[in-house]
């Protein structure tokens, strides 16, 4: 198992450094701008987004009731990073009057179909789990989530 585990330790590390000799043979100006996104990204990330969804997941432990709070984390799992790598499609960042190719798609009706999907099954699943508990007797509406 060791070995196995080095050699996908060792092949990371190559391709690693693999992509940084090909990332520096584009010149300082394009490694600049990759250091700079990447620094941003964890900034943005650390800084904003987790301290976001931490403030989120405290107001969903106040509000719903533990037992019924799984469906809305998962639609919260798909739903939050499918809309953030949606943003430039979606506010059609880069579309070019010229080059009507780009950004040909109806990318509002995917992600509106896609959150209403989504929704639908939070709701189903919302109600069996409601179901399941009140066949259990452990159905309680105080929101304290059987704390």
């Amino acid at each position: 198992m060791r070995v196995i585990r080095a050699g996908g330790v060792g092949t990371g590390v190559l391709a690693a450094a693999y992509g940084v000799w090909l990332l520096l043979d584009l010149g300082w100006a394009n490694t600049r701008s990759t250091l700079l996104w990447l620094v941003g990204g964890v900034v943005l990330h650390d800084g904003v987004f987790a301290v976001l969804v931490l403030a989120v997941a405290l107001v969903a432990l106040r509000l719903v009731p533990r037992d019924r709070l799984a469906p809305w984390v998962v639609a919260l799992v798909i739903l939050v990073p499918v809309t953030l790598a949606g943003i430039p499609e979606l506010g059609r960042f880069g579309a070019r009057p010229d080059n009507p190719t780009l950004l040909d798609r109806p990318y509002w009706l995917g992600w509106s179909v896609m959150v209403t999907l989504v929704v639908a099954g939070v709701l189903v699943g919302a109600v069996a789990t409601r179901r399941r508990t009140a066949v259990r007797g452990g159905d309680d509406d105080t929101g304290a989530g059987g704390r």
